[in-house]
């Protein structure tokens, strides 16, 4: 009877594992090789893809726990929000998960942690690029080439790790995204000029113990003085995974889908 159980919760374990893998192989799978470096990424094409009509870009930076070359575990988290119907429908565009190497990392961010294993983080404004965001630019200029792109309508997203990548990226491609999502991350305030013609929506965790939510804070007070456009959520009762919070906000692809690249006026007044 006892073997009659145990075959019964490995079959029932295996239906409930089928019903909730999560089917990514719309994301079709890339390797962008460039001098001796490998960056994986998986791009999810516009529905009813027209290859001669222009799409949005959304580029979505993981988090260090999805680092590695499998080209999967980035689309852990968010890859699941674009594959939605309704989602897919309503906001056709191209949907681009890089995945940074687990010896690199998304930007130039360190940290020290002390006895009690909290991290404080400190964020490098420009300087040499690491190895992940070096590949990430290369990444950027391959996609313009491979792909016609609404270029007022360029996108980033980001967790984390990626989130920090979030602000770099544009930091390092300014005049670039119309719009920029960073999560449970923070940058360098010191580059805010840079940033301040991307409109922002950034989202924290208050209890969030891994990146502290004062990151992102100091982040909006930033940018806020500089003239930016910033919207600003933190979740009161949410930890570090405050992109669960995030990714189910109704309006998010909507706000997102409806900024536009700031045109910069570079012609030189009359005299």
């Amino acid at each position: 009877m006892k073997k009659c159980y145990i075959l019964l919760i490995v079959f029932l374990s295996g239906i409930i594992q089928n019903v909730t893998a999560q089917d990514y192989s719309e994301y079709q799978k890339f390797w962008l090789v460039q001098n001796g470096d490998t960056l994986p990424y998986r791009i999810l094409l516009p529905e009813n893809y027209s290859p001669g009509k222009k799409y949005p870009l959304i580029l979505f930076l993981h988090g260090s726990g999805e680092r590695g070359n499998d080209n999967e575990k980035q689309l852990v988290h968010g890859a699941n929000l674009f594959l939605k119907k309704e989602n897919r429908e309503k906001f056709p565009a191209f949907v681009v998960f890089p995945q940074c190497s687990q010896k690199s990392y998304w930007s130039n961010t360190m940290f020290l942690m002390d006895e009690r294993g909290e991290r404080n983080f400190y964020f490098v404004n420009g300087g040499e690029p690491s190895a992940a965001m070096k590949m990430l630019l290369s990444l950027m200029n391959n996609l313009q080439e491979q792909f016609k792109i609404k270029q007022d309508q360029v996108y980033i997203m980001g967790l984390s790790m990626g989130g920090m990548g979030s602000y770099e990226l544009v930091n390092r491609m300014s005049n670039t995204f119309a719009a920029a999502v960073p999560i449970c991350g923070g940058g360098s305030t010191a580059s805010v000029q840079n940033l301040k013609n991307t409109y922002w929506w950034i989202f924290h965790g208050a209890k969030d113990n891994v990146v502290l939510p004062k990151l992102s804070q100091d982040m909006v007070k930033a940018l806020r003085r500089v003239g930016a456009s910033v919207k600003f959520t933190l979740y009161p009762d949410a930890n570090h995974n405050s992109w669960d919070a995030a990714f189910a906000e109704p309006d998010l692809l909507k706000w997102l889908f409806s900024k536009k690249r700031i045109t910069i006026n570079t012609e030189k007044p009359n005299n």
